[in-house]
């Protein structure tokens, strides 16, 4: 059995293998009784669920998210009280504000 790394807030769970995790809970009776056509109708009118290209399936695969790497970094107060000012996640607007500039500067040339 692989290991099971726990997020510090317990609100998020990482398996390092799909086989670790407990199976799912069945499908509710109604969701059961849903014919083919009824779910591809449903699928269809979802407007969550984006236009996926014919054969996309075919080729996807996995694709694993790049680590991020803990730092210390000296910010300005005020900068640093703006970000927090923000409210959760402030770390990940403060990397998108970072990685945009990055990019500037390798468009820049």
């Amino acid at each position: 059995m692989t290991e099971k790394h726990t997020h510090k807030r317990g609100q998020l769970v990482r398996f390092d293998s799909l086989d670790d995790m407990a199976p799912a809970e069945p499908l509710s009776p109604a969701f059961k009784a849903l014919t083919d056509d009824e779910t591809e109708r449903r699928a269809a009118n979802d407007p969550d669920a984006g236009a996926i290209p014919p054969g996309f399936w075919i080729t996807a695969r996995p694709v694993e998210a790049e680590n991020k790497e803990q730092i210390t970094l000296r910010l300005d107060p005020d900068v640093l009280r703006h970000f927090r000012g923000t409210g959760k996640g402030y770390q990940s607007r403060i990397n998108a504000v970072l990685r945009s500039y990055v990019q500037a500067k390798e468009k820049a040339g």
